[in-house]
């Protein structure tokens, strides 16, 4: 008879203990960070991990009268690494939300997971047209690249340059970049001479470069993922390119804000388009420049940093909309339409596309208060992406 009550007791405890269980979870909002944060795109995770953790402490880490809790995971930015990262994180960890995504390949691989789970899966870098259709879970709050080519593409021929070589890595970003830089630069009358294509994985940009110097075009487009401008500025400039009057120009990545004081002089004067500049001078950017600085042992944000920072914008805000209610797609319907004003300028998420709408800009690198910076010169506003304008 003792022996039966214990038992019951046992039964009893365990009860009360996955009955706790259950309630512990369903009080806690998980989100599944997966990054670069080893390898070539390294960079690309330190800067969105210290963004997010920044929205953290800045917003609270309840919300909705759940507890968030962020759960971060290096895929060292190989695909099925990221895949199978995220399947553990939705099916052993039971997250409410995935999101990171450092390059292309990685966000596609996770894709049918995000579908096949009705998990939203927020893109807080990985920047091909196509990714958000890969998806009806998927939301972006990076940018596009044909976004950014475009602008450039506009401006070029304004400015004297006619004939240009495309130097982009040879993966979906950049040849996004090639296409609609290419395209805009044709039907504004100028011509690009060579298309030059570098492996993700390993570049050796100097055979490249050499072979533009030859060429003697007026002008390099580049397009590299963030973390590797550095490399291509300083193989530049070792081959004497900008005194052979080749100027280089490109998307923001080339003069990754994360990288450039370390460029050197020889970046002053790079024109380059992009979203998002850690010199932007609206109140809403210098606050989160001067906290991210502060958080972070004198870091400067980059672009990456806010497309991780906006993306926890968006999952805190849809939290906040379904009352901490509602699985996959009561979030994914509240983060549809959101508009803001980021520390990059006004954005939305459109509500058809689930992608990122906001203005791209013109800037030039010069020296400012004795660092050099992506200093903005012309806007584009609200620009959607031209990938799906057709």
């Amino acid at each position: 008879m003792k022996k039966r009550n214990v038992l019951k007791a046992a039964v009893v405890a365990v009860a009360a203990l996955s009955s706790l269980g259950s309630i512990a979870q369903s009080n806690t909002f998980k989100i599944g960070l997966i990054l670069p944060m080893t390898g070539q795109q390294a960079s690309t995770g330190r800067q969105i991990e210290a963004a997010a953790r920044l929205y953290m402490a800045q917003n609270g880490d309840t919300i909705a009268g759940k507890k968030v809790e962020l759960i971060l995971k290096d895929d060292t930015s190989v695909p099925d690494v990221t895949k199978r990262l995220a399947q553990e994180l939705i099916v052993n960890d039971k997250v409410n939300v995935i999101a990171g995504f450092g390059i292309t390949p990685s966000a596609f691989a996770t894709a049918p997971l995000a579908t096949q789970s009705k998990t939203p899966m927020v893109v807080m870098a990985a920047a091909t047209s196509s990714i958000t259709e890969a998806s009806p879970y998927i939301v972006r709050t990076s940018f596009t690249l044909p976004q950014a080519a475009v602008a450039l593409g506009d401006w070029t021929v304004k400015n004297g340059i006619k004939k240009v070589v495309t130097l982009v890595s040879d993966y979906g970003p950049g040849i996004d970049a090639e296409k609609y830089f290419r395209e805009r630069l044709i039907l504004n009358g100028g011509q690009v001479t060579e298309a030059l294509r570098v492996p993700l994985r390993n570049p050796d940009f100097a055979p490249f470069l050499q072979k533009v110097r030859d060429l003697k075009p007026d002008a390099l487009f580049v397009f590299v993922p963030s973390g590797a401008g550095a490399a291509v500025m300083k193989q530049f400039l070792e081959r004497g390119m900008d005194k052979a009057g080749i100027k280089l120009i490109g998307t923001g990545d080339v003069t990754d804000d994360d990288q450039l004081n370390d460029m050197g002089d020889g970046a002053l004067g790079v024109v380059t388009s992009h979203h998002y500049s850690a010199a932007h001078p609206s109140p809403v950017n210098k606050k989160f420049v001067e906290a991210f600085s502060k958080a972070n042992k004198g870091m400067r944000p980059n672009f990456m940093a806010v497309g991780g920072y906006d993306g926890m914008r968006v999952i805190y805000e849809a939290l906040k909309k379904t009352k901490g209610a509602g699985g996959g797609d009561a979030l994914l319907a509240a983060m549809k339409g959101q508009i803001f004003e980021s520390p990059r300028g006004p954005m939305y998420i459109d509500a058809q596309t689930r992608d990122v709408v906001q203005n791209i800009y013109l800037r030039k690198v010069e020296r400012k208060d004795g660092e050099l910076h992506n200093v903005e010169f012309d806007v584009i506003k609200d620009v959607k992406d031209p990938g799906k304008a057709k």
